[in-house]
Parts: structure tokens; C-alpha cells; sequence
């Protein structure tokens, strides 16, 4: 009976190697010639002997570590095999990246700037004015917000293309949690305050995590939730603007969907149909100048001037109507001058202070994810690259800076930046045009601003939140993955029906978990060899791969560690039970190796060891062989130090997934 069991085994393996014909390459010698083996079918394959990683010490390896984590892009490589005074001016234009692009500047580009330059300030001047009451700030806080930080930028930003100024979700955000805690209409000064000292604690995190090099902090709001994120956000900024196109008085300060309609509704008799027409019909000139310049890219210029030409025309209509239009809102008396200094207005001791760094770091963060984000994707279209540590220590500068000139939270606008590249901008230069087109507004223009309706900046903001609603991605999403398109909902209805802030913890939430869920529940898939190959691939994904007899061959796809190990041991304990099974329903040869391709395990801890060792020894027991292929240098190098490699030298550690079947195979062929 054991012979003809081992005639039957020796015939399928005989079929495997008909089916793959193996063939093994050498070592070049000292001439570097190389030799290559025939077939396994005709003569042994020769073996690649499997070595130890050479020796490295513990700061060796801690060096690397922290270089690989806070230095990936190595930023020091300017300075290699360069002269003191060659490293010193490179040093100066690292910091200053200003000083690489202005000895060269020409007039050419100063054109292109200067249109560019006053293309995307007659978007800022409405947007300032509108985001600015958006955060329950005074409208002049969102062009002095509009001045000062884009000149602190131009200094030490990279982006070329960028356009800086408040922006609606940090604006939205801010006016939510202050205005929780502190009213903005019964404590005016206390909540200016805040509103200073949230952009300085604002300012100080986005610049403490570029000097630390932390950037990857903000990666753990992942583009799924933060597509909902922003959905969520752009629906209850334009409900809330409701209340400036119907001209109520009475208006909730709620973020929530069910209270704001609510709201909107229960104030049916404050309704004033002046307002409504005229609201609507400035609300859908914008929408439609937007629609043709998202059509036609040429035709930018168009959606650009379209606000700042609503507040004119509409500020001309209140002034000749005045007297026939008496209870329409109006933004009335703004002051003339350059941003006052606000060093004195930050609030460093109370009960609120809390509140203040609470609402930094959240507006911070969201401001710089999409300033990063906004300076990223310009680049990429004009083949440069943007340092995203550096962007964040200038986005940092700049809101510290701001916060002592009466300036709020601002950030990389993309609504501003689309007008900016498609307006011609070259370098960054255009934002200190912008910046000077709003410095001559404040000097002299502001009493034009006065007759200005609250209505018209409400249609200013709706349309531009209304390019944050990316439902084509939330569909993308849905198609490519699921989970993805799970937590986009999630932050998209938690914003809704919770709270801005509850939205925002619930995309963070979301994030994290789909990491743990990735981390603690790793991928593992039985492998088959592609015929007439030496390759070996995933049974479910190609169709043509075939198992090999009394094999079960296993890719784990993620490092070993305390959080996955018990799971990994008890999912390759499930495979082999069900590879077993499978055998005996198809009378084939028995399962005598266990073969785990250990390729995609980059790390492996304490955990991960006694993983290993415990399932050797359940693979012992079960009389099957455990074999370990192309371990990494590190993982090799712990299982060394800790013994457990003593159990697999002699037939358990391979370099490839062929090499260990062909030599596990030729060796049953002599057993008795």
C-alpha cells in the first residue's frame, strides 16, 4: 500500500515538473560567466545558499530608521560636494526659496504675474469678505487675511501656482467652535480674540510639524473622508447662507441639517421677496459663469470677475434703490487703513484658552491639507516639485505672522489657485500683485463696499462651495472600494445630522480604523505555479496557475507583529485544515510541506517570532514540513538572534518558491 501511495505521488510530482520546466542560474564565478542548469526534470537544480544579512550595529540601524522616517526625500542632497559658500547661499534659498527664482525674474514673467495677479484679486476681494462673516469675523478681517499672508508666502512658499486667502471649510470650522463656546454678536472683543489666538496655535502646530518633519500626520485623513468631509461641510455652509438670499433676521447658529432647516422654515414670515429675486438672480448669474468657465477653461477670466462684478452691481442697485429698499441687509461701515497689529488681542489666559488651541489645531490641520494638497496637484501639471515639510513651515509662518496683523486662519485656496494657473500666473509674484491690489483697496476703495448686501455675499459663497460636492469621486469610490466609499458616507453624514467637529473626528475615526483593520487582518493567498514557468501567483487571480501535489504554498502580504500574529497562526492553521479536506474529497496525494512566501513581510517583532516558532511546531505535529522562502534582511536577521531559524536550517529556508518545491520534491523521491 505505502509503495504504490509513493508511486502515485512520485507520477503527479513526475507531471508537475513535465507541466514546468525549472531551470536555475548559478553564481557568476571570478571571469563572470554564467552557467546555467538544465531542467529538474533531467538533473538537481543547484541551490542559492540563503545568508545572513551582514552584520549592522544598533546605531547603524536607528540611524537609517530616523533618517528613512523624518528624511525620505533626503533634503540635504543640494549640499553634497559643494563649497562653504556654495552650501551658504543654498542654505539661504532653502529657506528662502524667493531668492532662487527673483535674481532671474524678467519682464516676460512680470506680465504673465501682474494679469494673474489681478485676475485672482477680484476673486479674493468678494471671497474675503464673504468667508470672513462666514467664520463670524468683520468682513474687513477677510481682506487684511487677503494681504498680509500672501507676501509672507511669496517669501517662503514653493508653489508657483498657488493663491492664497481664507477658505470656506477653515472659515466654517472656526466660526463653528468658537461660536459654541463664546456668542460672536454678545462678546465681540473675547471672540476676535479667539478667533486670533486659534490662527497663532493654528500657525504654530502646521509649522512644528514641518520643522519635526511629522508630516504624515495629516495623512491620517485619508482623500475617502475627506471627499465626505467637504461634501458635508458645503451643504451646511450653503443652508446656512440661506439666511442672507431670503433676508431672515432670526436665524440659528446651529451647523446641523434638521435644526437650520428648521430654522429656515419657522421663519417663513421674516421672508422678504425683494431679497429672494434679487438674491437668486445674482446667485444663478454666478452659477452660470462658473459653468462656463468649467466648460471652457479659456474662458476663466469669466467665473474670476463674475463676484467681484456682483458686489458692484449689486451695491449700485441698493444705492439708486435705497429708500425703496430699506430692510435689505447691508455690510455697511467698513475702516480704511492696513491691517491694525493684534499682538495685544491674543488671549493666553482663561477659562477659553482650551477652546482657542482646540479650534487651532483643527483648522490647522484642515488648512493644511488642503494647502498641501492645492500646492501638489499645480505642480504636478508643470513638472516641479513642491517640499511638502516646507509648505508647511511657510503655512505655518504665515498664519503666525498673520494673527499679529488682525489676519485669521488662511491656507492654499483651490478655487483662487484654478484662477491663478489659469489666469498665466509663472511664479508666486502674483500673489504679492494680489496683495497689493488689496492693499490700494483698503487705502481707498472700502467706503464703495458699505452699500453691499449680505444676500450677494451669501450667492458668493454657495458658488464657491459648490465645486467642494465631488460626487463623481464619492461614485469612483463606490466602484474601485467599498470600504473607501464607507467612510466617505460616514463623514459626509456626520457633518449633516452631528456636528462639523463630529464629522471631522468621525472621518479621522473612519481613517484610523481602516488602517487597523488592514494592520490586524492582513492578507493571505494560496499560491499555484503558472505552467512552464518558474513563477508562482495567486490561484483565484490567474486562472491558469495549478497547485502543486503535496504542496500548500502561502503568501502572507503584510509585516508579522503583536497586532496580527495570533491571527496569521490561526488563518494558516485554517488553510491547511481546508487544504487537508480538499485532498481527501479529491483522493490526491497527501499535503506534506507547508511553504509560506514571505516576501511582502518587510518587519516582524517579538510576536511575530513566537508566531513562527509556534506554528513550526504545530506543522511538527501534524507531520508536515514548514519551509520559509526570501525572508527580508531584517526579518532573517531576528529570527537568527532569537534560535528559531535552527529549526529550518536543513530543508526550511529557500530564496525562491521554485527553488523550494523543486529541492523538497527530489528529496521525497529517495525516501524509502
Amino acid at each position: 500500500m505505502g509503495t504504490s501511495l509513493n508511486r502515485v505521488e512520485e507520477e503527479d510530482y513526475s507531471s508537475y515538473t513535465n507541466s514546468s520546466d525549472f531551470i536555475s542560474i548559478s553564481l557568476e564565478d571570478n571571469n563572470n560567466t554564467t552557467k546555467t542548469a538544465t531542467s529538474t526534470s533531467k538533473s538537481s537544480s543547484e541551490l542559492h545558499p540563503v545568508c545572513l544579512p551582514p552584520h549592522v550595529t544598533t546605531w547603524q540601524k536607528l540611524n537609517h530608521r530616523l533618517r528613512e522616517i523624518f528624511f525620505p526625500d533626503d533634503p540635504l542632497h543640494i549640499f553634497k560636494d559643494q563649497s562653504w559658500r556654495r552650501k551658504l547661499v543654498l542654505a539661504f534659498q532653502y529657506v528662502f526659496p524667493i531668492l532662487r527664482w527673483a535674481p532671474h525674474y524678467s519682464l516676460s514673467l512680470f506680465r504673465s504675474d501682474l494679469i494673474a495677479g489681478l485676475t485672482i484679486a477680484s476673486l479674493a476681494i468678494p471671497q474675503g469678505i464673504s468667508y470672513a462673516k462666514l467664520a463670524n469675523l468683520q468682513p474687513i478681517i477677510g481682506l487684511y487675511s487677503s494681504f498680509v499672508p500672501p507676501i509672507v508666502y511669496s517669501v517662503l512658499g514653493s508653489s508657483r501656482h498657488i493663491g492664497i486667502g481664507p477658505v470656506s471649510v477653515a472659515s466654517l470650522v472656526m466660526g463653528t467652535m468658537l461660536d459654541g463656546e463664546v456668542s460672536h454678536s454678545n462678546k465681540k472683543d473675547l471672540y476676535l480674540e479667539l478667533a486670533f489666538t486659534s490662527t497663532l496655535f493654528a500657525g504654530l502646530f502646521q509649522a512644528s510639524l514641518g520643522i519635526f518633519r511629522l508630516g504624515f500626520i495629516i495623512d491620517f485623513l485619508s482623500k475617502a473622508t475627506l471627499i465626505g468631509f467637504m461634501a458635508g461641510a458645503a451643504v451646511i455652509v450653503s443652508l446656512q447662507q440661506l439666511k442672507g438670499l431670503l433676508g431672515i433676521t432670526h436665524f440659528t447658529s446651529d451647523m446641523e441639517l434638521i435644526p437650520v432647516l428648521e430654522s429656515v422654515f419657522n421663519s417663513i414670515k421674516e421672508w422678504k421677496w425683494e431679497t429672494i429675486v434679487m438674491g437668486f438672480c445674482f446667485l444663478i448669474f454666478l452659477l452660470v459663469a462658473r459653468f462656463i468657465s468649467t466648460r471652457k477653461p479659456r474662458l476663466f477670466w469669466v467665473s474670476a470677475a463674475a463676484p467681484l462684478t456682483s458686489v458692484i452691481l449689486s451695491s449700485l442697485l441698493i444705492f439708486l434703490l435705497k429708500s425703496k429698499l430699506k430692510h435689505v441687509s447691508i455690510i455697511g461701515h467698513l475702516p480704511k487703513g492696513v491691517n491694525p497689529t493684534s499682538e495685544n488681542k491674543l488671549y493666553f489666559h482663561g477659562p477659553h484658552l482650551q477652546l482657542a488651541i482646540k479650534t487651532g489645531i483643527i483648522t490647522g490641520i484642515l488648512s493644511l491639507t488642503e494647502g498641501i494638497a492645492v500646492g501638489r496637484t499645480f505642480a504636478s501639471l508643470h513638472n516641479y516639485q513642491v517640499d511638502g515639510n516646507k509648505e508647511m513651515i511657510a503655512i505655518g509662518f504665515m498664519n503666525i505672522v498673520g494673527c499679529c496683523f488682525s489676519c485669521y486662519v488662511t491656507t492654499g485656496s483651490f478655487s483662487r489657485s484654478a484662477v491663478n494657473y489659469n489666469a498665466g500666473a509663472k511664479t508666486i509674484f502674483s500673489n504679492i500683485v494680489m496683495a497689493a491690489t488689496v492693499l490700494v483697496t483698503l487705502l481707498f476703495l472700502m467706503p464703495l463696499f458699505h452699500y453691499t448686501p449680505d444676500f450677494v455675499l451669501a450667492a458668493i459663497i454657495i458658488t464657491a462651495v459648490v465645486g467642494l460636492v465631488d460626487y463623481k469621486a464619492a461614485l469612483r469610490l463606490w466602484k474601485l472600494d467599498k470600504l473607501d466609499f464607507v467612510a466617505c458616507c460616514c463623514s459626509f453624514f456626520g457633518v449633516l445630522f452631528i456636528s462639523v467637529q463630529i464629522g471631522l473626528a468621525i472621518a479621522v475615526g473612519v481613517s484610523v480604523f481602516k488602517i487597523i483593520l488592514h494592520v490586524t487582518r492582513p492578507n493571505t493567498v494560496v499560491l499555484g505555479n503558472i505552467p512552464g514557468t518558474q513563477i508562482f501567483r495567486s490561484l483565484n487571480h490567474y486562472e491558469n496557475a495549478t497547485r502543486v501535489p503535496s504542496f500548500l504554498i502561502l503568501s502572507i502580504e503584510s509585516p508579522i507583529f503583536f497586532a496580527n500574529s495570533l491571527y496569521l497562526q490561526e488563518r494558516i492553521s485554517r488553510w491547511v485544515r481546508g487544504e487537508e479536506n480538499r485532498i481527501r474529497e479529491n483522493n490526491e496525494s497527501a499535503l506534506k510541506c507547508v511553504i509560506l512566501d514571505m516576501t511582502a513581510v518587510t518587519a516582524i517583532d517579538t510576536s511575530g517570532i513566537d508566531a513562527i516558532s509556534e506554528l513550526k511546531k504545530n506543522m511538527d505535529k501534524r507531520s508536515l514540513q514548514l519551509a520559509l522562502v526570501n525572508l527580508v534582511g531584517t526579518v532573517m536577521e531576528k529570527l537568527h538572534q532569537s534560535k528559531t531559524l535552527d529549526s529550518f536550517r536543513s530543508k526550511g529556508l529557500y530564496l525562491t518558491v521554485g527553488e523550494a518545491v523543486d529541492d523538497l520534491s527530489s528529496s521525497w523521491k529517495h525516501w524509502p
